[in-house]
């Protein structure tokens, strides 16, 4: 389980919470849901797609509900007056590090290929609930924060300030028809339904494994799916919760051989290298995904944008899985690092520019 800093929570257990605080919680939320993203990507681009599929599988569903999360915290920042910014050099963490708001000495994340002893252990870690079924409540710091207590102090600190904190009419709001399952915020009701779905998805219920809004597992059972070599399936009932599954269903193999020989936290790489080149582009793509997403979120929410964003994502697992694999020459490997980049070098010297 992942404690985050009390500071991630300063002001939103006053009595009338300040707009401001709560405006600055929600970027910290969009923040530390993105954070997740790359680990979870480059771990998915180390795997080679027809020796370990049902584990590409997995990771990709719960990358697809981040960005779902994302969005909802977008939506809800832009709801009580905020604009999202995730298009600057300070939005993206630094690797290896903490989550942003973390608890530095609690966990390293990497950019890693997919492992069973590291970079599992890590998404485990980063999803498990403060319930896990079934499995024991970990015990907490005082001076610390759960991330589903995080996202409780904003509901409680929104819900004190009732449906006046919210912009009317809405803005700037990504609805279901651009984002499958997201939630058009207007009011105190539909921001818990928000920050419910972010909480349940990520940890399911005390009761449950299940998520509330969605079709699966929530994302701790999901990894742990991969940890036990088999999907967990009901069983038919039982005195308590931990009777009610069990991962008995089938297998979730995993190939070591289908595991690309990327590096752990890459870079920087020699400058006009194959390496540095295709990183730039990487880097130069992911970046422009970030503006894209960034007018998504502050008003310009079509068909189009969204169109272009995923252009983009397609791109990056391109560029990604190249690199991973050694193409075109399988003596140069390389792996992404995720950097601000808003020009390409790489493409300043191909076109003499």
């Amino acid at each position: 389980m992942i404690h985050l800093q009390r500071a991630m929570v300063a002001g939103l257990d006053e009595l009338a919470p300040d707009p401001t605080a709560v405006r600055a919680a929600l970027q910290s939320a969009i923040k530390l849901e993105h954070a997740t993203i790359p680990v979870y990507l480059y771990a998915l681009y180390s795997l080679d797609e027809q020796k370990n599929a049902e584990i590409g599988a997995i990771i990709e569903s719960v990358v697809v509900e981040e960005m779902l999360h994302l969005t909802l915290a977008a939506n809800f920042l832009n709801a009580i007056g905020g604009s999202p910014v995730i298009d600057e050099p300070g939005f993206l963490p630094s690797y290896p590090g903490p989550l942003p708001g973390g608890v530095e000495a609690q966990l390293t994340v990497s950019l890693a290929p997919f492992s069973l002893d590291k970079q599992l252990p890590a998404f485990l870690m980063i999803e498990e609930p403060e319930n896990a079924i079934p499995y024991p409540k970990l015990a907490a710091d005082a001076d610390a924060v759960t991330i589903g207590q995080f996202y409780q102090a904003i509901a409680n600190a929104i819900a004190r300030r009732g449906d006046d904190a919210f912009v009317n009419p809405p803005r700037n709001q990504v609805g279901p028809d651009l984002m499958p399952e997201s939630i058009v915020v207007v009011d105190v009701a539909t921001a818990m339904r928000a920050i419910q779905t972010i909480v349940e998805q990520g940890e399911g219920t005390t009761k449950s494994p299940l998520e509330v809004v969605g079709n699966g597992y929530a994302h701790y059972y999901r990894y742990m799916q991969i940890k036990e070599g088999h999907l967990l399936e009901p069983t038919g009932g039982g005195p308590a919760p931990k009777d009610e599954y069990a991962y008995d269903g089938p297998t979730v193999p995993f190939d070591t051989s289908g595991v690309y020989p990327a590096p752990t936290n890459p870079g920087p790489y020699p400058p006009g290298s194959a390496q540095a080149l295709a990183n730039d582009n990487f880097n130069y793509t992911y970046t422009s995904l970030l503006h894209v997403l960034h007018a998504l979120f502050n008003g310009t929410a079509t068909s189009a944008q969204m169109n272009v964003a995923i252009g983009l994502m397609m791109s990056l697992k391109g560029q990604a899985k190249a690199m991973m694999s050694g193409v075109p020459n399988p003596a140069v490997v390389a792996g992404p690092t995720f950097e601000y980049q808003s020009t390409n070098p790489g493409l300043r010297t191909a076109t003499g520019q």
